[in-house]
């Protein structure tokens, strides 16, 4: 639907027509209010204003007897960060008890609630007003349960503590449900520029944003990972060497303060911080060559235990990468503007 109109002079004003069919699919009157925003490249954004119902959207998924639990949950997500706000799960059969399953774990992590349940039918619903919801809240709450989530796994490193490690694990899951909120949120402001506006979000920011939300989702999966691998070591009885673990407390530290501060350099569109964590991850890898390679060191042989302090090595080193690409978005970001 494009074309152009003809500027026309309504007393001192200067005013344009608005397209017939695009007024009747958002069903406006005469008298109503649309919203207009002047865009950075000095283009007229319109659509209804801030209040206009959108209405409810409802997804039909159809699950097989035989469709896997991912399948299922890859389509749930789908539906979910595509703005539906009702998804009904019909099988050809029945749910098995994986399929139940698969439903409810997926559906705590995407703010949803069951609604109806039964045999060969389940509807799943979103409570959620996402015009009273923040992007930013979001973002930061993910960002401040990953950086606990670091702290407790170098606190770990230095003395295991297998309690500690565990919670580390638990809150996993938050970093996904806040990581799927973020999606869905930025997903519907682009296409709902209403929201958008009410939300205060710049849609050109919405690419960034996406690139930031997976970037801390991943930290989070990677500190799972040191926390896994410091577990079979504990419960094992292995100790990591001397040396090695030296280094890898090193290692953390400044690959863990990267990541805090290329955060708040992002939230705070600041650049002075950005060049010094894009080269912490050169630092970083100067200190690995001091452990490189670890079969050489003659207090492990067990080679479960040689693959559990790799993975924790590796870890840390992709933390570091993740908190040097975040740095490098807030460089790109800050100057488009």
């Amino acid at each position: 639907m494009s074309g152009q109109r003809k500027i026309m002079l309504l007393g001192a004003s200067l005013v344009i027509t608005l397209p017939k069919p695009w007024v009747s699919a958002n069903k406006l009157e005469k008298g109503e209010i649309v919203s207009v925003k002047i865009q950075k490249d000095q283009t007229l954004l319109i659509s209804p204003a801030p209040g206009f119902d959108e209405g409810k959207r409802e997804l039909h998924l159809l699950v097989e007897p035989d469709e896997s639990k991912s399948s299922i949950e890859r389509d749930i997500i789908a539906g979910f960060l595509d703005g539906y706000t009702t998804i009904r799960l019909t099988s050809k059969s029945f749910f098995s008890i994986d399929h139940q399953n698969a439903i409810r774990e997926i559906a705590s992590k995407l703010y949803m609630m069951i609604v109806e349940s039964e045999a060969g039918h389940v509807v799943l619903e979103t409570l959620l007003d996402e015009s009273k919801m923040s992007v930013s809240t979001s973002i930061e709450r993910m960002h401040v349960i990953t950086y606990s989530m670091c702290r407790d796994v170098l606190s770990s490193l230095k003395e295991p503590n297998i309690e500690l490690i565990k919670t580390v694990l638990s809150l996993e899951n938050d970093v996904d449900r806040l990581m799927f909120l973020t999606l869905r949120l930025i997903r519907l402001a682009v296409i709902r520029p209403a929201l958008a506006g009410q939300m205060g979000l710049d849609i050109i920011d919405c690419l960034d944003i996406q690139t930031l939300v997976h970037r801390i989702e991943r930290i989070a999966d990677h500190v799972a990972i040191i926390a896994k691998s410091l577990i079979e070591l504990k419960e094992t009885g292995t100790e990591i060497p001397e040396e090695v673990l030296e280094t890898l407390v090193e290692v953390a530290g400044v690959a863990f303060s990267s990541y805090d501060r290329s955060v708040m350099s992002f939230i705070l569109r600041d650049v002075s911080d950005t060049n010094k964590i894009i080269n912490n991850e050169r630092e970083i890898e100067d200190l690995y060559m001091k452990i490189t390679p670890l079969q050489h060191s003659g207090d492990l042989s067990d080679f479960s235990s040689i693959s559990n302090i790799v993975l924790i090595r590796e870890s840390i080193r992709k933390i570091s990468h993740y908190a040097a690409d975040i740095a490098e978005l807030t460089i790109n970001r800050t100057y488009n503007t």
